[in-house]
């Protein structure tokens, strides 16, 4: 078993690694992540629709969104509110706040390119097969990679904050335009959900809680814990 000391060690490596990357590669990757989390939004949704009991639809929901995460971890790609644990390798003065910055700049825009790529094709991908086999690949190729115990260890928590109804900024990147791209295709009246809305009462909310969340109270704290007294 991992010690908590070694976990710390694990992020600030990766950290440093992370905040190498080429600009293109962290955009591409945050791109892939992106379009995973919102595949398991996607599939959370259809499989939980039809489901009238609120907390049987929840459970539902939270035994099918880890998938996302799942697929994260397999294809290697780069998704915002995990990089937040970055901040380990920062305070260890492995990498610049500069560099951070912009792998967070990177990688959020593409965690939301790549969500909304999804909602469009959830939404609007009309052509008999071709969105279907488009998801549907991407999902077969990730599942051909080779799988870890660690994909294991990510269901319990993700799970759980499903089933709680906590915000996850890139999860709601698909959510809510989804849900206003299918309000506006179909002509379902969804007053007070627009734009607007979607970036101050929630995006911006969900990103700053979860970056809150994983720079300080769990970030800071592990760095705090299990790296600075050898530093």
């Amino acid at each position: 078993m991992i010690s908590s000391d070694q976990i710390a060690k694990n992020y600030d490596i990766a950290g440093v690694r992370k905040a190498n990357l080429p600009g293109l590669h962290m955009l591409l990757l945050g791109f892939f992540a992106g379009m995973f989390i919102a595949l398991a939004g996607a599939a959370a949704s259809v499989a939980s629709a039809d489901i009238t009991n609120p907390s049987a639809a929840r459970i539902v929901s939270a035994l099918v969104f880890p998938a996302g995460l799942a697929m994260v971890i397999c294809n290697g790609s780069e998704l915002f509110t995990g990089n937040c644990l970055m901040v380990i390798s920062l305070l260890d003065h492995k990498i610049t706040f500069k560099a951070l910055m912009k792998n967070y700049l990177f990688v959020y825009l593409g965690n939301l390119i790549g969500s909304l790529f999804v909602s469009v094709l959830f939404v609007y991908g009309h052509i008999p097969g071709l969105y279907d086999g488009l998801l549907a690949q991407n999902m077969v190729n990730t599942a051909v990679t080779k799988v870890s115990g660690k994909i294991l260890a990510v269901y319990p928590p993700i799970s759980a904050f499903v089933l709680c109804g906590f915000e996850h900024c890139v999860a709601n990147m698909f959510y809510i335009p989804a849900g206003m791209m299918t309000a506006s295709a179909y002509g379902i009246a969804a007053e007070g959900l627009n734009i607007g809305t979607f970036i101050l009462n929630n995006l911006i909310p969900a990103t700053i809680g979860n970056i809150f969340g994983g720079v300080i109270v769990v970030g800071c704290l592990y760095w705090y814990l299990f790296l600075r007294e050898k530093n």
